[in-house]
C-alpha cells in the first residue's frame, strides 16, 4: 500500500512538473517560438478564417489618433486632448497557445496606442501594493492613505481601493483638470443636470469614468511613492522579459510632488490621449503571466490572491472585476464561448483575451469593437 501511494504522489509531481515545462515563455529580445496549430490539434482553415475575419474588419476610425479621440468622445463637454497621442498601424495580433505563437499578423513590434487596456495594467500595479503590503486592504478606506482632501468630504471619504477598482465609487471632484460629470455623462439633460445629480453610494452603481480611473492613479503614485511606470517596469515588465519600447504617459501638466520630487501622476487610458503606449508582444507577455495565474516560469510575480480577486464579479457588474472584463452571464456575455474568458478592452479595438480554458492567450489590435464577440466565436471553432 505504501508503495502505491509513493508511486501516486511521484506522478503527481510528474504531472505538475512537465504541465509548468509545457507552458513556453520567452526570453528578451528573442523570436517568440511558434508552433503549428496541428500541434494541439487546432483546426488551421479555421484559424486562417478567424484572422482573415480581423484583417478584414478593421477599426473605422482615423488612423490618426487625435482625430478619433475628439470624434470618440465628441458629445463631452470641454473635452480636449492633454497628453501624447499616436498615428496607428494596421490591424494585429498574436494567438498562442501554452505560450507558444499558433498565429501572429500585422507588425507586432509596432508600438501603438492601447487606450482602455491600460487599465488592466493600472489595476496591476494596485494589485503589487497589496502584495507588497502598502495597501493592507482592497477594502480599506482610500482617504486613509491619501490625506491631501482628494478624498475629503461626506461621500469621497466612504471611498474604498476597491471602489476605485471596480469603477463604482462615483467619486466626485476635479482632476488635471477634468470633471468626474463631464466624463461620459448621460445621454440625457445638460450641463446643469450632470453638475448637480444625485451621488450614488459607493460600490452600488458602476460608471466607467476616466477622470476616476486617474484618480486611482494618483493615488497609487503617491501610495508607491514613486512613478507608475518605473513601478511597471521594475515589478513586472523588466520580470517578463518585454521590451524597453513601451512607454507610460500622463497628461502634459498632472505632475505631482511626493518626497520633494516632481513626478508625472499617469494616465489609465488615452480618452484625452496619454495612457500605456506598447508593441503586441509586450501585451501579449502580460496575457500569458495572468494565464499562467501570475507566474513567469518559476517566478511568481503576482499572487493568485490577487488574480482570484480581480476577476471575481462586481456586485453593480457582473462583467466587471479589477478593471477586467469578465465573460460572465450579464450584458456584456460573450454567450457561445466559455465563462472563464476574461479581457483588457481599449478604444479602437485593443484586446488582451485570457482563455483558461484552452491555455490560450488571444490579443488583437484595430479590429473594429463591435466585431470582438464574432472574432472570438470563430477562433473558439478553431480550438474545438
Amino acid at each position: 500500500m505504501k508503495g502505491v501511494v509513493l508511486a501516486f504522489i511521484f506522478g503527481l509531481i510528474y504531472i505538475s512538473v512537465n504541465a509548468q515545462a509545457s507552458h513556453y515563455f520567452p526570453s528578451k529580445n528573442s523570436v517568440w517560438e511558434q508552433r503549428s496549430p496541428k500541434d494541439f490539434k487546432i483546426k488551421i482553415e479555421l484559424l486562417e478564417e478567424a484572422v482573415s475575419f480581423a484583417q478584414a474588419n478593421e477599426y473605422s476610425g482615423s488612423k490618426d489618433l487625435r482625430i478619433a479621440i475628439l470624434q470618440g468622445f465628441k458629445s463631452e463637454p470641454f473635452h480636449k486632448i492633454l497628453g501624447p497621442t499616436k498615428k496607428r498601424g494596421g490591424p494585429v495580433g498574436m494567438i498562442l497557445k501554452n505560450g507558444y505563437l499558433i498565429k501572429g499578423w500585422g507588425d507586432t513590434k509596432r508600438v501603438d496606442m492601447t487606450f482602455s487596456v491600460t487599465k488592466s495594467f493600472l489595476s496591476t500595479m494596485a494589485g503589487l501594493a497589496v502584495d507588497k503590503g502598502l495597501i493592507s486592504h482592497v477594502d480599506d478606506k482610500v482617504g486613509d492613505y491619501i490625506w491631501d482632501g482628494t478624498f475629503d468630504g461626506q461621500h469621497n471619504s466612504k471611498i474604498s481601493w476597491r471602489h476605485l477598482l471596480q469603477q463604482n465609487s462615483d467619486w466626485s471632484g476635479e482632476l488635471w483638470g477634468g470633471k468626474d460629470w463631464a466624463d461620459r455623462p448621460p445621454k440625457e439633460g445638460g450641463l446643469d443636470d450632470w453638475k448637480y445629480r444625485t451621488l450614488q453610494e459607493p460600490g452600488t452603481v458602476m460608471e466607467y469614468n476616466d477622470v476616476r480611473v486617474n484618480v486611482l492613479a494618483y493615488a497609487l503614485t503617491h501610495v508607491w511613492r514613486k512613478p507608475l511606470p518605473m513601478v511597471l517596469k521594475t515589478e513586472l515588465m523588466d520580470k517578463i522579459d518585454a521590451s524597453t519600447t513601451w512607454r507610460w504617459f500622463g497628461y502634459d501638466h498632472a505632475w505631482t510632488e511626493v518626497d520633494g520630487v516632481q513626478m508625472k501622476s499617469v494616465t489609465g487610458g488615452g480618452h484625452s490621449g496619454a495612457g500605456l503606449f506598447i508593441n503586441t508582444e509586450d501585451m501579449a507577455r502580460f496575457g500569458l503571466l495572468f494565464l499562467n495565474n501570475g507566474k513567469w516560469g518559476n517566478d511568481q510575480l503576482i499572487s493568485k490572491n490577487w488574480i482570484t480577486d480581480a476577476i471575481t464579479p462586481s456586485g453593480p457588474n457582473p462583467n466587471y472585476g479589477f478593471m477586467w472584463w469578465l465573460n460572465t452571464k450579464g450584458d456584456r456575455n460573450w454567450k457561445q464561448l466559455s465563462d472563464k474568458i476574461y479581457y483588457a478592452a481599449g478604444f479602437g479595438g485593443n484586446f488582451i483575451v485570457i482563455d483558461k480554458k484552452n491555455d490560450v492567450v488571444v490579443v488583437t489590435r484595430w479590429l473594429e469593437p463591435s466585431m470582438i464577440e464574432e472574432f472570438m466565436e470563430k477562433v473558439y471553432l478553431a480550438l474545438d
